[in-house]
Parts: C-alpha cells; structure tokens; sequence
C-alpha cells in the first residue's frame, strides 16, 4: 500500500512541477501566448494552470500525510532511546561489574602539634 502511495506521490510531484513551470511568469518572459479568447488564451490558460496546481497541491499534502500516518503506525510505541539501549545490549548476560580505578595513596602528613589549653 505504502508503495503504491508513494509512486503516486512522486506522479503528482512531476506533474505539479511540470504545471509550475508553464505558468506565466511575473514579467511575460516564459509565459504561453495567445491573443484570442478561448479557454487556452493567456488568461485562460492561466486560471486553469492556478486551478491545476491548487489540485495537484492540496493532493500532494493528502498524500504526504497519508504516508507519514502508515509509517508511523508501522513503528512500535515507545521511545526512540528504549530501542537503541535494547539494540546495543548484548543478550542474556549478567551486567559486569564496574571497576574503578585505583589511586596512588598520598604520603602521611605530620600531625601539628596544639599548644597547651590551660597555659599561655
């Protein structure tokens, strides 16, 4: 399903592409002529180009949130950290203990000695 979806998909963005490219432009310069008043004159051509892209634009959003919908519904709950620790851990083994490092132990410092509390 998702397949078909996303051929149709690329379909509608070729074509909407293709429809934004023979719209008129601002200045005239790429634009179709024409002088007479049929369906296909200048203006005409150009409201059933809008009309064509409005189409194909509203369908391409359908479509892409259609296919966002099917893949996340294919996806299991949960968070996306809970599937990477249970990727990475190896199975069925007792943890290891940690082991600390070991620091060199420092020399004894002399003790000071107090002066005597009842004499001055």
């Amino acid at each position: 399903m998702e397949t078909v979806l996303l051929v149709i998909l690329l379909l509608v963005t070729i074509a909407m592409v293709a429809v934004i490219l023979l719209q008129r432009s601002e200045g005239g310069a790429l634009g179709i002529g024409g002088s007479s008043n049929a369906m296909f004159s200048a203006r005409g051509a150009g409201n059933a180009l809008t009309r064509a892209t409005s189409v194909l634009a509203a369908l391409f959003f359908v479509l892409a949130i259609i296919l966002t919908m099917l893949a996340v519904r294919g996806e299991k709950p949960g968070s996306v950290f809970d599937r990477l620790g249970n990727q990475n851990a190896p199975a069925q083994q007792a943890p290891a203990t940690p082991v600390l490092p070991t620091l060199p132990k420092a020399p004894a410092t002399p003790a000071i000695p107090q002066p005597p509390a009842g004499g001055k």
